[in-house]
C-alpha cells in the first residue's frame, strides 16, 4: 500500500474517533488529543522535506506537551516517539530524498501504533 494511502487512512481513523468521542464529552481526553496530535503530524508524501525540517523543532514540542498531557501510557508513549522523530529530522541533513522516504516511514509506523492507542 502507498504511503499516501497509509497515511491518509490513519489520519482519518483516528481524527474522526476523536471528533466523535469530543462531541459526546467535550473533554481535552485521550481522543482529543489524539486529533490534535494527528493535526500537528504532516507525512503528506508531497510535503517538501526542507519544510518539515524547518518546522520539526516546534512540532516536536507541541507533541512533547501533548503527550506530558494525556494519562494514557501508550498514547503518551507513541507521542514521544514521534516527537521524537521529529527530533531526529531537525538534527539531520535532509539533502538525501532516501533518507527522508526511510523518515517519513518510520513515522508513519509510530503514528499507526499512534492510531491503534488511540481506539
Amino acid at each position: 500500500m502507498p504511503v499516501a494511502a497509509v497515511g491518509m487512512m490513519v489520519l482519518a481513523g483516528c481524527s474522526e474517533a476523536a471528533e466523535m468521542h469530543e462531541d459526546v464529552t467535550g473533554a481535552a481526553d485521550k481522543a482529543s488529543v489524539c486529533g490534535q496530535a494527528l493535526g500537528i503530524v504532516d507525512l503528506n508524501p508531497n510535503v517538501d522535506p526542507e519544510k518539515v525540517q524547518a518546522e520539526a523543532g516546534e512540532k516536536a514540542q507541541q507533541l512533547r506537551d501533548l503527550a506530558s498531557d494525556v494519562a494514557d501510557q501508550d498514547v503518551k508513549q507513541n507521542l514521544t516517539a514521534l516527537a521524537d522523530g521529529y527530533v531526529e529530522m531537525e538534527q539531520r541533513r535532509v539533502d538525501r530524498l532516501g533518507d527522508f522516504n526511510q523518515w517519513v516511514q518510520r513515522n508513519l509506523n509510530n503514528l499507526e501504533e499512534l492510531r491503534q492507542a488511540c481506539l
